[in-house]
């Protein structure tokens, strides 16, 4: 029975919380909830585990902070023994407007230091991801403050509902493979 490694970048700490920079968290969080389990601190993340219609998922939020995710990857992979195709990132996206979002195969790490490291780490950037849109209104010079700042009310809104979205596409994923989800959710 193949196994899953799902994957949510964020930043540990209070300060980090519901940030745009820390929806990965958010979005295994809310799997987490819908099924029921809870995580527990292990070696490099917080860690959860279910099923889903049979299938394991493992859940995790790096406690490695982002810029050293890729840690917490490889051990994940290597101590539950999961192929590499059954990994999926879940990871802020400034390209994309709210809450939109885009799963793909591989790619550049954008800038990104949580998917610099991963592909660091694992020597490859041939792994998938879910992009989940946070928006790009801010003035130049404050990229940095407006990745680790809250949500606006309103997008909060959009935010929520779209974080069903992205949980819906990870199951999809774990049910019906990559392309079939991609057709699906990336278009959505």
């Amino acid at each position: 029975m193949s196994k899953f490694l799902i994957v949510g970048l964020g930043n540990i700490g209070s300060e980090y919380e519901h940030t745009r920079h820390n929806i990965g968290f958010d979005v295994v969080d809310y799997l987490a909830q819908e099924a029921k389990v809870s995580f527990s601190s292990d070696r490099l993340a917080d860690v959860a585990h279910l099923k889903l219609k049979g299938k394991p998922i493992v859940l995790i939020k790096p406690s490695t902070y982002m810029n050293l995710s890729g840690k917490a990857v490889n051990y994940w992979l290597q101590q539950e023994k999961i192929e590499l195709e059954n990994l999926m990132v879940i990871v802020d996206e400034l390209a994309l407007p709210v809450g939109k979002i885009r799963i793909n195969p591989k790619g550049s790490d954008g800038g990104h230091n949580g998917l610099k490291s991963i592909q660091e780490v694992l020597n490859t950037s041939d792994y998938n991801r879910l992009r989940f849109g946070i928006g790009n209104e801010f003035s130049k010079g404050k990229q940095a403050d407006f990745v680790l700042g809250k949500w606006t009310s309103e997008e909060q809104k959009i935010v929520e509902e779209r974080i069903k979205v992205a949980a819906e596409a990870i199951k999809s994923f774990a049910f019906i493979g990559l392309a079939r989800t991609m057709n699906g959710f990336n278009s959505k």
